[in-house]
């Protein structure tokens, strides 16, 4: 269903309440992070960039919905075109490269969906991540500025935040994955966040592509300024083992794979993670989640939570009441 159509169909009361006897998930009420849930089912970044969509995929039963990857400045991302479907490995390559309507815009947006939304006392109000990333004309020794405004400008009207420095759309933004440069985005964000009357937990969002060492400095700096959680896992770039022809594959040119073919790497990163942390990092697991199975499989990796992203692409918009139903 075109999402102009769900907008349109959820304009008033008998609208939203015809979408959701069809799309409506059961009460799978989860705790994260000191945040309330309705399911533990969520939408990752990129579907709804700028928080246009909010009261529809509300209705599509979800159960946390994260918006951007926001950047401070406006920017209109790559050339198209720049999403491609992969039908036979039940995947999508893109290379979006964080178009969005700048941190401004967003915010106003978000305010405003919060002021319509005050005094409805719903018991699983939708939770809102805010999916925040630098402008591409930011060099990265400034990317930590970037972030910064980012934060600072939706902290009000978000519940949660995701540091995106995993994408690969973005030239040499993966590099921010440095030790180094993750600490010094980080503990500026959480200054910032221990300056406010209310703190909200940060996630940083990490690629399916880190080696090993990569993964133990993630984990090490975590631990060290108490990150609150992570996101595994971002698109990956590798394009081994796939069923499409690699004709087709090198015709489509760069971008990030999801879907099925990330979905085994996302699992392994989760359950390491877990493993080497007897889970005290708590996990968003994303990658591959096309069933209720595949959600099982991450919870019992040890995540808490679940991001879909590419399975609501292929599998439509009862895939999060299909997913709750048999969990």
């Amino acid at each position: 269903m075109a999402m102009h159509h769900l907008q349109l169909l959820t304009k008033n009361k008998l609208g939203k309440s015809i979408v959701r006897s069809f799309t409506d998930a059961p009460v799978k009420e989860t705790r994260f992070l000191n945040l309330t849930l309705k399911n533990p089912v969520g939408l990752g970044a990129g579907f709804d960039k700028n928080a246009l969509f909010l009261n529809e995929l509300e209705a599509l039963g979800f159960g946390f919905v994260e918006i951007g990857t926001v950047t401070p400045l406006p920017q209109e991302g790559n050339e198209q075109p720049r999403l491609f479907r992969l039908p036979a490995d039940k995947a999508l390559i893109n290379r979006m490269g964080f178009n969005n309507d700048g941190v401004d815009i967003v915010a106003r947006r978000l305010e405003e969906w919060r002021t319509k939304k005050a005094g409805s006392q719903e018991k699983y109000p939708l939770i809102i991540g805010g999916n925040i990333g630098k402008n591409k004309i930011t060099p990265n020794e400034n990317a930590w500025q970037d972030y910064a405004a980012c934060f600072t400008r939706l902290h009000p009207f978000v519940d949660y935040f995701v540091v995106n420095v995993s994408s690969p759309n973005t030239p040499g933004l993966r590099a921010l994955q440095d030790k180094d440069a993750l600490r010094k985005i980080l503990l500026n964000l959480a200054m910032i966040n221990n300056g406010k009357a209310f703190a909200k937990p940060i996630l940083l969002k990490i690629a399916p592509d880190l080696t090993r060492e990569q993964v133990d400095d993630v984990i090490s700096l975590a631990l060290e300024i108490q990150l609150d959680g992570l996101v595994a896992t971002n698109t990956t770039i590798d394009r081994s083992n796939l069923s499409t022809p690699l004709s087709e594959i090198e015709a489509i040119g760069a971008g990030g794979l999801s879907g099925r073919p990330v979905q085994q790497k996302s699992t392994a990163i989760v359950k390491y993670i877990t493993e080497q942390t007897d889970g005290a990092i708590p996990i968003i697991a994303s990658g591959g989640i096309f069933t209720a199975a595949d959600a099982k499989e991450k919870l019992e990796a040890g995540a808490s939570l679940i991001q879909i992203w590419t399975g609501f692409i292929y599998e439509g918009p009862t895939i999060v009441k299909h997913i709750c139903n048999h969990l």
